[in-house]
């Protein structure tokens, strides 16, 4: 597996989208190996990477909402801490 099947592999789980839409999820990988494959052929490499930065778009748009601690949610938790809550 090369570098970029690796990392869309990784995002694919990270972002919990494989059983979602396992056909495009499926498709971003198919492409990944495309890009990794296409060592002498410069323009097959550069249309299978663009058509997967427009499949993975497509996958973050359907992962599921996360919700991460900013700033403000982090001196919140400092301040209930303090305060023994």
């Amino acid at each position: 597996m090369g570098f970029v099947s690796e990392a869309v592999a990784a995002e694919i789980t990270q972002l919990g989208v494989g059983d979602r839409a396992p056909g495009l999820a499926e498709l971003a990988e198919s492409l990944a190996r495309s890009v990794d494959e296409a060592v002498d052929q410069p323009s097959a490499k550069a249309a299978a990477a663009r058509e997967l930065r427009a499949v993975m778009k497509d996958l973050r748009a359907l992962a599921p909402a996360q919700a991460e601690g900013g700033a403000l949610d982090d001196l919140a938790a400092k301040r209930a801490k303090r305060r023994g809550a």
